[in-house]
């Protein structure tokens, strides 16, 4: 699909990437990532890592970048279980995106 142009703004095609990793912003200002699971009710992150800051760079930059020096980004070892209800957005990330 190529770029859609709607009232004069150019949209580009959502491209999904293959499996199931995820960045996942998370009311209250909290911002995790790991390989998702969805059941009960929950959003369980398993391989998780918590995106603890940035600067400079944007939320852009850090979901291009997150290796980059203007970024910090904890390990969870236990993993994360989230209120789906808690869940503001998410992006869809390659395998491994931030480990």
């Amino acid at each position: 699909m190529e770029n859609a142009t709607i009232n004069g703004v150019e949209y580009a095609p959502v491209v999904k990437n293959s499996g199931n990793r995820a960045v996942i912003v998370v009311d209250r200002g909290w911002i995790f990532a790991g390989d998702v699971d969805r059941r009960d009710g929950r959003i369980y992150l398993t391989n998780a890592v918590w995106l603890f800051r940035w600067q400079s760079i944007g939320f852009d930059g850090v979901i291009a970048n997150p290796k980059s020096d203007n970024v910090t980004i904890k390990p969870m070892p236990t993993g994360v279980d989230i209120p789906e209800g808690s869940e503001i957005f998410s992006v869809p990330v390659e395998a491994g995106w931030g480990l």
